[in-house]
């Protein structure tokens, strides 16, 4: 027989749970999902198990960050297939709450955090963000775990929630866990069931491209050059560029010149499918005389 995960709906049933491993001296680790889950995901639930007696995987598909004409009502949904998954990768708990339980008749209050959600897909997808800060910050309150466990694929949202936690003195610890890749290099996603087989065939150059930026950058060359060659290849290549950009990997501030501590980022359209990746820039290569 295969083995079932406990699942628990309501914020009471939650901090039931909880407060009996609390009792018992357990620490508890939070990986907040949207479900659809593939290796990615359980990645950070193996991370999570590392760092934490318990883990409790939240699933929600947060209607508040997505845009109007974005693709909340076809995202991919599969509870069943997602519990199966957490009980095999040996989450303790699954918090899965519906739309009532999390934004109750009435709800009206939002977190905006300032300066990191100026730009990049901040700009791009307008109140996507606040959407974000809003559901992370009640997942915290409501499970209140010692730790919270984020992919680093979405490394904007990392530094947000990161941020949302220092302003508001929320006590956790956040942690990044790194991409998982496909064997081409594409970064798992939800999303990439969205792509034709024309269109998987192209999305490997995605993180080709940032790749060879983050090289070039490591070899000197200024950020501005880079970054437009990494947009003009991939433009030619059939993508449509919201952005590569380099930035400081702390604050996401633009950088320009030769940078020695850099995160390349990017965010594209293949078709209708939206894809995002990042790269850290490496350290200059050490020269020999």
């Amino acid at each position: 027989m295969p083995e079932v995960i406990t699942t628990v709906r309501t914020v009471k049933d939650l901090r039931a749970r909880l407060a009996a491993w609390r009792k018992a001296g357990e620490t508890v680790a939070l990986v907040p999902t949207m479900g659809a889950l593939h290796a990615g995901h359980l990645a950070l639930v193996t991370l999570a198990k590392s760092k934490a007696d318990r883990v409790v995987v939240s699933i929600f598909v947060n209607p508040i960050q997505f845009g109007p004409r974005e693709d909340f009502t076809t995202y991919p949904r599969d509870e069943a297939g997602d519990l199966a998954k957490l009980a095999k990768a040996g989450a303790h708990l699954v918090y899965a709450p519906d739309l009532a339980e999390m934004y109750p008749k009435g709800f009206t209050t939002h977190v905006k955090v300032g300066d990191l959600t100026e730009d990049l897909c901040g700009s791009a997808r307008p109140n996507h963000f606040e959407g974000v800060a809003t559901v992370v910050t009640k997942l915290l309150l409501q499970s209140a775990p010692d730790m919270a466990v984020f992919g680093e694929k979405d490394y904007q949202q990392l530094l947000v929630i990161k941020r949302l936690v220092r302003d508001l003195d929320i006590q956790v610890e956040i942690v990044g866990g790194e991409i998982v890749r496909e064997g081409d290099g594409v970064a798992l996603s939800s999303r990439n069931g969205y792509l034709s087989p024309a269109e998987r065939k192209i999305a490997p150059l995605l993180y080709q491209t940032i790749h060879d930026v983050a090289a070039h950058l490591a070899q000197g060359e200024g950020a501005d050059a880079a970054s437009e060659a990494g947009r003009f290849k991939l433009e030619a290549a059939g993508f449509r560029v919201d952005y590569v950009a380099v930035r400081d990997p702390d604050t996401l501030a633009p950088l320009s010149g030769p940078v020695s501590h850099a995160r390349v980022l990017a965010a594209v359209y293949l078709g209708k499918t939206r894809l995002i990746d990042n790269v850290p820039v490496p350290p200059p290569a050490s020269t020999n005389r």
